[in-house]
C-alpha cells in the first residue's frame, strides 16, 4: 500500500499528521503531487471548527499549485507531467440549474477546497477537473500559489469596478490581499492611493 503525508484537522484545532492511502483519481478528477500550498485566512473555516461537518477530519489549503500525477477515466483534456493550480472552489459540476445558466460560480454542487472536501497541505491532492488552471512554465509555485485566491479576489474586484486608466482607485488594507490590489491597480494604469493605519506600509506600498 502506498501512503502519502497530510495533516488533518478535526473539531477546534485539532490538526494530526496522518498518512493516507494514495487512491486512483475519480472521472473528472486528477491526482496532484503538491508542490506548494499558501495558507489563506478563509483556512480558519477548517482550523477552528466552523464548518458544518466539523466533526469529520478534512484537510485544509486551497491555494494549491501540483503536477499531475495520475488522471480519472475518460479525461482528455488534461495529462500527466502538467502543472497545475487549485482555488477555493473546487470545480462546478455543469448540469445543474445554475451552471446550465453559464453561473459557475454558483453551482450547487461545488466543494470547497479545504473546507468542504480535502485540500493542499498534504503531499497529494485530488481536484476536479473543472476547478483546475493551468500554471504557465516560470512562474515559480510560490508565486503561483497566492494568485489562486487573493489575486483572484482583487483581481475580480479591479475587473467589475469597470474604471478607465487614469481612474483614481483606493485600496483599503495593504496586507495579504491588498498588496495585490496595488500592484495589479497600477499595471492597469490607475492611480492608485493605498489606504493603512499608520505610516509603516507606505514603503511597502511604494
Amino acid at each position: 500500500m502506498t501512503t502519502y503525508r497530510a495533516w488533518e484537522v478535526t473539531g477546534n484545532r485539532t490538526f494530526r499528521l496522518v498518512d493516507r492511502e494514495v487512491r486512483d483519481p475519480e472521472p473528472h478528477q486528477v491526482r496532484l503531487r503538491v508542490q506548494y500550498c499558501g495558507i489563506c485566512h478563509t483556512d480558519v473555516l477548517a482550523a477552528e471548527g466552523l464548518r458544518a461537518r466539523a466533526d469529520q477530519p478534512v484537510i485544509p489549503g486551497h491555494e494549491i499549485v501540483g503536477v499531475i500525477d495520475a488522471v480519472g477515466p475518460g479525461i482528455t483534456d488534461w495529462h500527466r507531467g502538467e502543472r497545475v493550480g487549485v482555488g477555493f472552489l473546487a470545480g462546478h459540476c455543469g448540469t445543474c440549474g445554475t451552471c446550465r445558466r453559464g453561473d459557475f460560480v454558483s453551482c450547487r454542487n461545488q466543494d470547497q477546497t479545504g473546507t468542504t472536501t480535502d485540500g493542499g497541505y498534504a503531499e497529494i491532492a485530488y481536484a476536479r477537473t473543472s476547478g483546475l488552471v493551468r500554471i504557465p512554465p516560470g512562474l515559480q509555485p510560490a508565486d503561483a500559489a497566492v494568485l489562486l485566491c487573493a489575486g483572484l479576489t482583487t483581481f475580480t474586484a479591479l475587473h467589475r469596478a469597470a474604471a478607465r486608466p487614469g481612474a483614481l482607485v483606493a485600496v483599503q488594507g495593504i496586507g495579504g490581499l491588498g498588496h495585490l490590489a496595488v500592484q495589479y491597480a497600477r499595471r492597469r494604469g490607475y492611480r492608485v492611493a493605498a489606504i493603512a493605519r499608520g505610516r509603516e506600509k507606505e514603503a511597502f506600498a511604494r
